[in-house]
């Protein structure tokens, strides 16, 4: 017999007990549901990423304890006075703006003015602070002037002004949100486009990110509509519109 032949036997016999060994356990697998229970675990995966999107907001912590809002006092648009135990047993929203910003507080603002709407049947729960960082011009008659534009319906949403510094301590120290004064920048000052986001106890509370640790702010430059800006930032007004609702529903 020719050489090639045996090689063809050898080949068919490797074959053959293959299929008796395998195949067999392969059938087996198949009617056991071993396949399906992998299909079962990408749904479990999946499962797992939706649950994690439901889990209750964190708490802002310094040295292992929650941060709480510090105490603040100042007057609002209608020359009010309104403290930290105004919005005490609501939710609230934190930015620091100032009425002549002609950079990012128009497009802050008009995001503000899509939230406290969507939260209109929460009027009683649901509030918004707005700091100036600019109060020697911002007095509560131009703070009221700059409401009435934005269409201000809310009737927690104060805005607020008083003395500078006090200001600027709350902003960089009480909620670790940048604002300065920089004659240098066209506006004559400088401050994050963040939103904090408080729970009705008074802690800055936010969600996790992809790598476990609190986000702390949310982007309020961008809008829901626009989804990503033209420098590629992505919209989290949606993201802060669920947490709010997380935090009412507390």
């Amino acid at each position: 017999m020719k050489k090639s032949n045996y090689s063809y036997i050898g080949i068919s016999f490797i074959i053959l007990v293959f299929g008796i060994i395998f195949i067999p356990r392969i059938i087996e697998r198949l009617q056991s549901g071993d396949i399906a229970r992998n299909k079962r675990i990408s749904k479990d995966n999946v499962e797992d990423n939706r649950v994690k999107t439901e889990e209750k907001l964190t708490f802002l912590e310094i040295n292992g304890n929650p941060k709480k809002v510090p105490e603040f006092s100042f007057i609002d648009q209608y020359g009010k006075s309104i403290t930290n135990n105004d919005y005490f047993g609501k939710v609230y929203v934190v930015e620091f703006f100032f009425t002549t910003c002609p950079t990012i507080c128009p497009r802050m603002n008009a995001n503000m003015v899509d939230i406290q709407n969507h939260f209109n049947e929460f009027n009683e729960d649901f509030g918004i602070a707005s700091f100036t960082i600019n109060p020697k011009y911002d007095t509560p008659e131009v703070l009221k002037a700059y409401a009435d534009k934005y269409g201000v319906t809310n009737p927690n949403w104060h805005f607020l002004t008083g003395d500078q510094e006090s200001i600027y301590v709350l902003a960089n120290q009480g909620f670790n949100i940048y604002a300065g004064q920089n004659d240098e920048v066209e506006g004559g000052f400088e401050h994050s486009g963040n939103f904090a986001l408080i729970d009705k106890n008074g802690y800055i509370r936010s969600r996790m990110d992809a790598f476990g640790n609190p986000k702390i702010f949310y982007k309020g430059i961008v809008s829901e509509a626009e989804k990503v800006d033209e420098d590629g930032e992505k919209e989290e007004i949606s993201m802060l519109k669920e947490d709010i609702k997380k935090l009412l529903d507390e």
